[in-house]
């Protein structure tokens, strides 16, 4: 590594960690080590459960849709010393393999190093895979291996290696870190991971996106569980546009975003009907979306051909969950949006709404993220074409809680959810209708 990415680092992160601290730090060795030397964790969204012995079985979630899943974790061992660990998942959207210290770790002499693993992929054709990192309390953030992982199945061992510097953002704190390593994953596989090692020294091996441009950068989603659906239901969207505007029914209200934005079409489908209906309303939200992927699909038709009274955009909550995103980046690609939106439809009032609060407890880590970018993204508004709005407060109990009766899984709405979203938001959206043009 160059001085000068040293020192950027090292002004990255508070402290330049790099002189001799760094050259006596020896490597993390995290496999091959003994099976107590690490706490092995294997779990879903509901459940978790140790790798103490040579497997383990992780109970099934219980939700009606998530019953037929198993996911269950082996070692192999040689001489008192674990040398691998399989990880046999089926039909879950997330799973996971956790090597956490039994103590907290100074990474911050490694972060111009690299993060290293062998990879034998057996099967993964309906799944993906992310090497994670934990990036200070409550953080943790991730690099998608989906694609080449999917191209090393039935190929053998592979070797890994990505940057350290792929885990870090402005105000990362590594100095207490209790997960160096872990391995998510979607859908359905089957892989083993093996010589887990951090080191003070950077390798060749796997780029990592850049994130100071990520999320202003068009891409479609990229993730397993939506590779086989995303395009295709863009190109229904086109399609639902157009039979909208060949039957003299254009929309007069456009509603675009992430997974909660297509609730309207589900958990949402009955206040819709009653509401925005009438308007010829078009929903183009899309499950997993992250600034860059709604960019992509603006710019690939989806609001072309239609001059709406209103665009209501509310996107940003899977930038900041998915990868822990520094506001200011969110914020950057929420800003590409609004100039994305108001270039295509410059006749159209633009309602932008705050990114709905997440996690049970006013300090969750994510909703900290959220509500970060939601003060910067205010600004935004001008009072006459672009307007801001933060209905967050009629989403949650007096005491700043987010209750499971309004979001059962404390990020997507139900219907009540739906309804409180529709009444908190009507005053401002009834008036923006009633604007002349």
């Amino acid at each position: 590594m160059s001085g000068a990415r040293k020192a950027m680092l090292g002004t990255l992160l508070g402290t330049a960690f790099f002189g001799t601290q760094a050259q006596a730090a020896p490597d993390i060795t995290i496999l091959p080590a003994p099976a107590a030397a690490w706490r092995t964790v294997v779990g879903h969204w509901e459940a978790q459960a140790e790798l103490s012995g040579d497997s383990v079985t992780v109970p099934a979630p219980t939700a009606e849709y998530a019953r037929a899943s198993t996911l269950a974790a082996s070692a192999r061992s040689t001489a008192g010393q674990r040398e691998a660990v399989l990880l046999d998942w089926k039909e879950l959207w997330q799973a996971t393999l956790r090597f956490e210290s039994r103590q907290p770790l100074d990474l911050r002499p490694y972060l111009g190093g690299t993060l290293e693993f062998d990879l034998d992929v057996a099967e993964l054709g309906q799944g993906g895979v992310r090497a994670k990192v934990a990036c200070g309390d409550g953080c943790e953030r991730g690099v998608n291996l989906m694609a080449p992982a999917r191209g090393w199945a039935g190929k053998g061992w592979q070797r890994v290696a990505l940057p350290m510097s792929c885990f870090a953002r402005e105000g990362a704190d590594f100095s207490k870190v209790r997960l160096p390593f872990a391995l998510d994953s979607t859908g359905s596989g089957r892989i083993s991971v093996a010589n887990v090692r951090i080191t003070r020294e950077a390798k060749p091996g796997l780029a990592c996106p850049d994130y100071r441009t990520e999320s202003v950068t068009p891409a479609m989603l990229d993730e397993s569980w939506a590779v086989d659906w995303w395009l295709p239901r863009h190109k229904e969207k086109l399609e639902e546009k157009r039979k909208l505007i060949e039957a003299g029914t254009p929309p007069e209200v456009v509603f675009i975003g992430d997974s909660i934005t297509q609730g309207w079409e589900k958990e949402g489908r009955e206040v819709w009907q009653r509401h925005f209906a009438k308007l010829n309303g078009l929903a183009v939200g899309f499950g997993g979306d992250r600034t860059e992927n709604v960019l992509w699909r603006l710019q690939h038709g989806e609001i072309d051909g239609i001059r709406p009274k209103v665009a209501v955009l509310m996107i940003g909550t899977n930038n900041t969950g998915h990868r822990a995103e520094n506001p200011t980046t969110t914020a950057a690609g929420i800003k590409r949006l609004v100039d994305e939106i108001r270039q295509r439809l410059p006749d159209t009032k633009l309602l932008l709404l705050a990114i709905f609060p997440r996690g049970e407890k006013p300090d969750d880590f994510q909703r900290g993220l959220n509500e970060r970018v939601n003060k910067l993204i205010e600004g935004y508004a001008d009072g006459r074409n672009v307007h801001f709005l933060n209905i967050n407060a009629a989403l949650l109990n007096a005491d700043g809680t987010l209750s499971k009766d309004v979001m059962p899984d404390l990020l997507h709405p139900n219907e009540k959810g739906y309804g409180l979203w529709q009444r908190a938001m009507a005053p401002t959206l009834d008036k923006l209708l009633a604007t002349p043009r």
